[in-house]
């Protein structure tokens, strides 16, 4: 059976690029190291360092064993964690998976409320647009985004609530022709150079495309980013314009605005998913809750130039 410490000590080799600074790292003479990287080589019944010159150099397998051997690390630490936690008698953990803008706007309020339910409770948030469960935990509440006119996201093992529909609005550099109109048809955006902020294709993207499909074009790229924020930065540059929903609008820089999109109006569903668990449900439905109330205050909240936010409570809890 390998052994995870080896691994972790692996790691810190080709971290640091050779074994005496890896042992400084670690605190650990070089002799211990090499100990454990020949025991690793033996357990492995692989080569792991050959000679190279007067030093020794990783061999691709080392690499490949190493790359491998990381999200199974990080799950083991996390497990290690939770041992910890369960001696110390402070194991209750909530986790949320979300998307950026309502990490921004939504999830703060709930994280200060479920720590004044359970003050010892440990709250995971972790993002599920581009949707990689890889090292984490499986959600008590899931926020996904889905279209208004689509078939409705229901998971299993979940109850499905509808906390809010808003519009989505374009993003432009202040200096920008479009900036001074009231409204922003989408097809007037169809020679923009356009910044996506959607790399990995998630359900934000799909409904930005299936618009513009809609009024006949197909967006002209010039930068793609898997981060809604740094594609402000490239609007605020002046290299060209995006699209986003209302919560991730909710603080721009100055050197952007954003207006309502028509022609046609573009919308998104956002949509909570609490699961359903025997032991634990009072905590997730009180979360829920919060999560609910979050939602309901920033569409309250959540104006543009005065205007109203434009989005629509759900009432749905199925």
């Amino acid at each position: 059976m390998l052994n995870s410490h080896r691994l972790a000590i692996l790691q810190a080799v080709l971290a640091a690029g050779s074994i005496n600074a890896a042992a400084r790292n670690l605190t650990y003479s070089p002799a211990t190291i090499s100990q454990h990287m020949a025991a690793l080589a033996k357990e492995t019944g692989l080569v792991l360092f050959e000679r190279d010159g007067r030093g020794i150099a990783p061999t691709d397998a080392a690499l490949h064993l190493a790359e491998q051997a990381r999200p199974l690390l990080a799950d083991f630490a996390r497990l290690e964690r939770t041992v910890a936690d369960l001696r110390a008698g402070q194991a209750e953990r909530l986790a949320i998976a979300c998307f950026a803008s309502a990490a921004e706007e939504l999830i703060p309020e709930v994280v200060r409320g479920v720590r004044e339910i359970r003050p010892n409770i440990t709250v995971e948030v972790s993002l599920n647009e581009p949707v990689d469960g890889r090292g984490r935990r499986q959600p008590d509440l899931d926020i996904r985004t889905e279209p208004v006119d689509g078939a409705e996201i229901r998971l299993d093992g979940y109850r499905r609530h509808a906390l809010l529909t808003e519009e989505l609005l374009a993003v432009v550099p202040a200096a920008h022709p479009l900036a001074g109109a009231r409204e922003i048809a989408l097809g007037e955006l169809r020679t923009q150079p356009w910044i996506d902020h959607d790399l990995y294709d998630s359900p934000i993207g799909q409904i930005i495309r299936g618009a513009c499909a809609a009024a006949g074009f197909a967006p002209r790229h010039v930068a793609r980013l898997d981060d809604h924020r740094a594609a402000l930065a490239l609007v605020g540059a002046g290299i060209g314009i995006t699209v986003l929903p209302r919560l991730a609008a909710a603080d721009l820089p100055g050197a952007v605005v954003a207006r309502p999109l028509i022609h046609p109006t573009v919308r998104r569903r956002v949509v909570l998913h609490a699961r359903r668990h025997p032991h634990r449900d009072a905590l997730i439905t009180a979360a829920a809750e919060l999560v609910g109330a979050a939602a309901e205050r920033w569409r309250g909240g959540g104006t543009l130039d005065g205007a109203p936010p434009g989005a629509e409570r759900g009432a749905e809890v199925t």
